[in-house]
């Protein structure tokens, strides 16, 4: 009988448990949690684990993933949630139907997306440049149109029946979010994975200049990947009025650095470490797991961010430290 240890070498074997490292560490992290407390593995705190930290966030991830996997980076993502925010509520507060304002939402994510395609492939600037540059833009924009920030609530019972019928309705019993984001994940996953456009974006992130060479269209193909991921961006904005009945300016911030953490976590299942979708998501779960559990024990906001910083480091470590043992 062959020996298996003999079967696979030490090297091997390092590189393939540093892939599944983020997956150990999100199942003891849930063990650790269940543990500690009581209350986190109940159906009512895993369905609004789901509902209010996943799926928004997983939504404009996915969108940052497809930014990442042609080796780029947009750190504009929060103005694109908060321009369709912005659109979508002072649209619905001045009469306007529901369906016009949604589409005006998403517009005006799409808009932001349009301009960091043009900044980047038309004036030759680059990605972390012109999308900072949309990020304090952005946010000037919001607080003059705001009036300093101020938010713009729509709580009373007149848009009740709009609003629930976007973020408390389901449809064959799973709730509207959790399918939009199936739809969105499922979509993406074939458009970057099993599409002609999906290896172009691969191309683009891994050899820009032999991509060029090979005749791929890299100025529409890189301006394509900032207007889908703004757009879907776009969506999160509109979940998240619909979920807070209100505009709140700026609130898009708090997604841009757990849609980075969450793409680059997801690379180390990867053995070439690039971005995916499915990884994207085992980061986004790892992120809204922890901030969920330490919330439960009793940990406040700041020492949460200290939190997921060293669990941050401490699976990327984990990973690439391995599969570096591993060469």
């Amino acid at each position: 009988m062959m020996n298996l240890s003999r079967a696979m070498p030490i090297e091997d074997r390092l590189r393939a448990v540093s892939n599944y490292a983020v997956i150990v560490a999100l199942l003891l992290i849930v063990i650790g949690f269940a543990i500690a407390a009581p209350s986190f593995l109940t159906t009512a705190n895993l369905y609004n684990l789901i509902l209010n930290n996943v799926v928004m966030l997983a939504i404009v991830a996915i969108g940052m993933t497809i930014v990442v996997s042609s080796g780029g980076i947009d750190l504009s993502v929060g103005i694109s949630v908060d321009m369709a925010s912005m659109a979508f509520i002072m649209l619905l507060k001045a009469g306007v139907f529901v369906g016009v304002a949604m589409a005006a939402g998403i517009g005006a994510a799409l808009l932001v997306g349009l301009i960091n395609a043009l900044l980047i492939t038309r004036l030759k600037i680059s990605p972390f440049l012109a999308t900072l540059g949309i990020l304090f833009i952005g946010q000037s924009v919001q607080k003059i149109a705001s009036g300093g920030g101020k938010p713009v609530y729509l709580a009373n019972a007149k848009y009740a029946p709009t609003f629930n019928a976007i973020v408390k309705s389901d449809v064959l019993g799973i709730p509207t979010p959790m399918l939009i984001l199936a739809v969105i994940a499922v979509a993406v996953f074939v458009l970057l994975h099993r599409s002609v456009f999906g290896r172009y974006i691969r191309a683009l992130g891994a050899q820009p200049g032999v991509a060029w060479y090979s005749g791929i269209r890299v100025q529409f193909h890189t301006s394509l990947v900032y207007i889908i991921a703004a757009g879907l961006c776009g969506v999160t904005g509109i979940l998240l009025s619909s979920t807070v009945k209100s505009y709140v300016p700026l609130s898009g911030d708090a997604y841009l650095l757990d849609a980075i953490g969450a793409c680059f976590i997801g690379t180390t299942i990867s053995a070439q470490r690039r971005p995916s979708v499915i990884g994207t998501l085992i980061g986004v779960l790892l992120l809204a797991v922890t901030r969920n559990g330490l919330l439960l024990v009793g940990w406040n906001f700041y020492w949460q961010q200290v939190g997921i910083g060293v669990l941050v480091f401490a699976v990327l470590a984990l990973s690439f430290g391995l599969r570096g043992r591993g060469h």
